[in-house]
């Protein structure tokens, strides 16, 4: 029998394909912005200082949701070879412009992270999160074949580095091509953002164990993070002094009571942890909300409690729920790829949403000091939510690949290649 989504000149056009089940989430994660944004920007809107209304930042919200649909689709169309010629100037560019805030970029709250364009504010570390992946990705990819026998961190004795023939080896074969990227993108967003140079640290290293990388170094490299952590405190490089009062912070809810303390004194993080008291199991109901007028940011920042205080911990659990399927999604995809490259890329990128979202729910509840990180597609914004876009168009193109079976092989990528 003739198969009708095929005509005589190919195969019929679909909009939305790759991961169906992928799509039921990103359409329902839009869904819930909507309702978390038009009910917490209550306090903006009633600002005595502007004359906007909830309706203004709905429309904005629903703008800002519908143009990232549209890259989103469009991201989803392109091979995933493609990214692979893109990754290294994709890379330098991102890291160029992250650089290029600290000097012209705008500031809020003591750190320099966004450049003007018009009325919208870019947010440069977000593309950098992105760039770091796929490019990651990509030395990793070229090097499996040899990949379980390279060192990648070398010897603490910085003076043996030019002399000593094995250490110029180890810089040469996997210290510039596979640890330095990933360096280099940390410490660019670490002066802004601690907590997003700590997530790309995280995806990358994942992304090094599962590329089968020798464990051995990256403990090595573990070892060489915690020690620049402590360090950064200590002399307060960066916003190592602003993490360090957040640490605090954090520790002193969890030593001393806080019963006595007024409500004016309280913490964002105790607001949101009263929201979910005050949500329960099913919440206050849709708009009545009592924390939202308290909090500073509850629709970016805290915007997972403000949804628990309004529709209660069985749906709020069910958010959770749906980055984690993310994730799941992610591996099934990686399963069916075969090659390293796209699998390796659909996982960095999975991680570092997934990975994102629960960031931003530990702080919720205070299991982490405060990070500043937003709600994947959930919170108000714009960079964050497009470059979350951009990377769910990139899984959904690699599994796209995998039901039409493109992927090209390119020697020595086999991921599962011993």
């Amino acid at each position: 029998m003739k198969n009708f989504s095929d005509t005589a000149e190919g195969p019929k056009f679909r909009l939305f394909t790759g991961d169906r089940v992928l799509w039921i989430i990103v359409a329902t994660l839009a869904v819930i912005s909507v309702l978390v944004v038009y009910s917490s920007t209550a306090k903006m809107a009633y600002d005595a200082h502007t004359a906007r209304t909830t309706a203004h930042f709905l429309r904005q919200q629903l703008f800002i949701l519908g143009g990232c649909m549209f890259v989103m689709l469009a991201v989803q169309k392109i091979n995933s070879r493609i990214y692979h010629y893109l990754a290294a100037p994709v890379y330098y560019l991102s890291v160029l412009l992250t650089l290029g805030v600290y000097f012209f970029g705008v500031s809020a709250n003591g750190a320099a992270r966004w450049i003007p364009i018009g009325s919208f504010l870019f947010q440069p570390s977000e593309a950098l999160k992105v760039a770091t992946v796929l490019f990651l990705a990509r030395q990793l990819a070229a090097r499996q074949s040899k990949i379980d026998k390279i060192r990648i961190v070398p010897s603490w004795k910085f003076w043996t580095w030019r002399s000593s023939r094995e250490q110029r080896r180890i810089w040469r074969d996997g210290t510039w091509p596979i640890l330095v990227p990933m360096l280099v993108s940390c410490l660019v967003i670490f002066p802004a953002h601690f907590s997003s140079a700590l997530l790309v640290f995280m995806a990358s290293w994942v992304m090094m164990l599962i590329g089968r990388v020798r464990f051995r170094e990256l403990m090595k490299l573990v070892v060489w993070a915690l020690v620049v952590v402590v360090l950064s405190m200590l002399f307060s490089w960066g916003r190592g002094a602003t993490a360090e009062g957040r640490f605090s912070t954090w520790a002193n809810l969890w030593t001393h009571t806080q019963t006595e303390k007024p409500i004016e004194e309280l913490t964002d993080t105790e607001r949101s942890m009263i929201a979910i008291h005050n949500g329960g199991i099913l919440g206050e109901g849709a708009g009545q909300s009592a924390m939202r007028v308290e909090m500073i940011h509850p629709e970016s920042d805290y915007a997972y409690a403000f949804f628990v205080e309004e529709y209660g911990l069985l749906l709020a659990v069910a958010v959770l729920m749906l980055y984690l399927w993310i994730f799941f999604r992610a591996i099934e995809i990686f399963r069916r790829c075969g090659t390293a490259f796209p699998g390796l890329l659909v996982l960095g990128l999975a991680l570092q949403i997934t990975c994102q979202a629960l960031l931003h729910i530990m702080v919720t509840v205070n299991l982490i000091p405060e990070t500043g990180q937003t709600l994947p597609l959930i919170s108000r914004g714009g960079s964050s939510v497009l470059f979350t876009s951009i990377a769910l168009g990139m899984i959904l193109s690699v599994s796209r690949q995998n039901e039409e079976q493109s992927h090209d092989t390119p020697k020595g990528e086999t991921i599962y290649e011993k």
